[in-house]
């Protein structure tokens, strides 16, 4: 399962049946799960963990040191969970000191290529991320968050989620989940109704979902008016909940 021309470094550690292929280079803090199919050409280095049955394409440099200047060689890490896609020519770096030291890709995300995850992100579960859609550092995007073809990411931004954010958007706030976004700079048009369906929500739970998107978009509230009426509704509906905890630690402001 490891090709002769590929350079596992003393040290590394490969879980059973993982696959490298010609040219691919791991480093000696390297550690992958069982099953995991390592392409040609891919490089993986510092201290980077990678879960069980991923699959990553030729190309790709994962675990490298970050892109930020203040980065000064301190010994931090990249950890990847299990069954994820990323393909070619993606860019995922490990953290800063600044940031925790740590970057971390959840299960089961679809990565496509030339997308970029700079240092210190958290990317949650059940993702898509399409064609060179690009995270600047300390981003978060939480589970089921759709990122269309080169949306941009500002640094320290939220992506909540179930969100669904159009090709080519520019994200500089956070993005409240269950919400449907685009454009540059990125504008709301309205709750993600089409994903939630495919999720599995209920007509009830849309319903109450969109009566709080209009409580925070078309009712002229402020943010705290906003947040203190969705408080109301949170006892009917759950996922408005959710909505209001994302509202309340929301560091940059959201897009509205």
């Amino acid at each position: 399962m490891i090709d002769a021309r590929a350079v596992i470094a003393q040290g590394a550690k490969l879980g059973p049946g993982v696959s490298v292929g010609p040219y691919a280079i791991i480093g000696a803090q390297v550690e992958i799960g069982a099953g995991t199919w390592i392409g040609p050409h891919v490089v993986i280095t510092g201290r980077t963990r990678i879960g069980r049955d991923n699959k990553i394409f030729q190309f790709a440099s994962i675990g490298e040191e970050p892109q930020d200047k203040k980065y000064a060689g301190e010994d931090t890490a990249l950890e990847i969970g299990d069954r994820n896609v990323i393909r070619e020519y993606c860019t995922i770096s490990r953290g800063t000191a600044q940031g925790g030291g740590i970057t971390q890709v959840g299960n089961d995300n679809w990565i496509m290529a030339y997308v970029h995850i700079a240092h210190d992100c958290k990317v949650g579960h059940q993702t898509i991320f399409a064609n060179s859609a690009s995270l600047a550092g300390h981003v978060t995007v939480e589970d089921y968050a759709i990122l269309g073809g080169f949306t941009l990411v500002h640094q320290f931004c939220a992506i909540g989620a179930h969100c669904f954010c159009g090709m080519g958007s520019v994200i500089s706030k956070d993005v409240p989940p269950y919400t449907l976004m685009s454009g540059n700079p990125v504008r709301a048009h309205g709750l993600n109704s089409e994903g939630l369906k495919r999720r599995g929500f209920s007509a009830e739970t849309l319903r109450q979902l969109h009566e709080a998107y209009k409580v925070i978009y078309k009712s002229k509230l402020t943010l705290v008016q906003a947040i203190t009426r969705l408080q109301e509704m949170q006892h009917e509906c759950a996922e408005i909940g959710v909505l209001v905890a994302f509202l309340e630690r929301a560091t940059r402001g959201i897009v509205r």
